[in-house]
């Protein structure tokens, strides 16, 4: 908390004023990825991965659901507010993402959607390759809004994130025999990275300069993949975990490689590993009491309109003590925590 305390500081003085109003730490934030970041873009798309209906939503601002998958904010959400956002960019296929709402970034991001194209068209999401085509598409709109020399310093100074990885292995890997029975975990990791390395390429060509990515979740803790891949047990499965592991050793030496070969890119590995491994094997240590379930429905399985809906039977009252929302999407509590960890590794980005 002290440090919280303390880059929460640093922030208040790096804000810069301008006419008596404090400014954003950066001119626009700009999001692509998954579930864990989408904020209504699969509401416009013919999917069953959607969240906009109750409960989804039913903490968030005028108990609105957006299409976060989560019961309020997600922690990009509460990282932009951190960094002096008043509004949210908005979901790019939505009626909001024009004019000069454009001004303070779009989300691309889609759930369902992974590093792997293949993911997502599974799920009829958006592919990555797609959501960087939209992001070209952004910058015309954006350049028609602000004029092209205030368009290029919004793009070179603009916050980019990528939060994807999840839905590649959980929702495709280990349950796709012509993926898990061809090659290893191992091989997928390296595909899924490669994928990673040609996508900030290409955001760098583009004019990103700062880039956050997200590490992989402790897969093997959420709920739906102990109830899915536990073989009966309460506890997270290991195996899913190692993966995890891997994956991230290997991303922190590509993100590492990436900063030696663009000297002028700013970039760094959000590591949400470790935060929500701490919650999940200790939540009574930052005043949680529920991390095997969800509090949507029985917290077991449930995620999206399959089973997390209005007559969804047991969901809690009260979900600021659980860590998971659904059962596979972290609660607007526990992504309070993530977007701390959040703030402490992506400081030099904004600075």
């Amino acid at each position: 908390m002290e440090v919280k305390c303390l880059l929460l500081l640093a922030l208040f003085l790096l804000l810069g004023t301008h006419g008596g109003e404090a400014q954003p730490l950066v001119p626009a934030v700009l999001t692509f990825g998954d579930s864990s970041v989408d904020v209504g873009n699969n509401d416009y798309l013919h999917t069953i991965i959607k969240a906009n209906f109750p409960p989804y939503g039913r903490d968030f601002k005028n108990q609105v659901a957006t299409g976060r998958f989560c019961n309020g904010k997600l922690a990009t959400d509460i990282t932009a507010e951190t960094l002096g956002f008043e509004s949210y960019a908005p979901a790019y296929l939505s009626p909001e993402a024009s004019g000069k709402n454009l001004l303070i970034g779009a989300n691309f991001a889609s759930a369902g959607s992974g590093y792997y194209d293949h993911t997502a068209l599974l799920y009829h999401a958006i592919p990555l390759s797609q959501q960087l085509e939209y992001f070209k598409e952004y910058q015309s709109k954006l350049a028609a809004v602000s004029g092209s020399s205030q368009a290029q310093s919004i793009i070179n100074g603009s916050l980019y994130i990528i939060s994807a990885g999840a839905s590649d292995f959980v929702q495709n890997y280990y349950i796709n025999p012509f993926l898990f029975k061809t090659q290893t975990a191992d091989q997928f990791s390296d595909r899924l990275v490669s994928i990673f390395r040609n996508t900030v390429a290409q955001l760098y060509g583009m004019g990103a300069r700062r880039i956050g990515v997200t590490s992989l979740p402790p897969l093997g803790c959420l709920p739906a993949a102990i109830t899915l891949f536990g073989h009966g047990s309460s506890g997270c499965v290991s195996r899913l975990n190692s993966d995890a592991k891997n994956f991230n050793r290997k991303m922190n030496y590509t993100v590492d490689s990436l900063s030696k070969t663009y000297s002028d890119l700013k970039i760094a590995v959000f590591d949400i590993y470790t935060p929500l491994y701490d919650l999940v094997t200790s939540p009574q240590s930052q005043g949680f009491t529920e991390a095997r379930r969800g509090c949507c429905g029985t917290g077991t399985v449930e995620t999206t309109v399959l089973l997390c809906n209005p007559k969804s039977i047991g969901t809690c009252p009260n979900a600021t003590t659980y860590v998971f929302w659904d059962a596979v999407h972290p609660s607007e509590a526990a992504n309070q925590v993530l977007a701390d960890s959040l703030l402490a590794e992506g400081i030099n980005l904004v600075t």
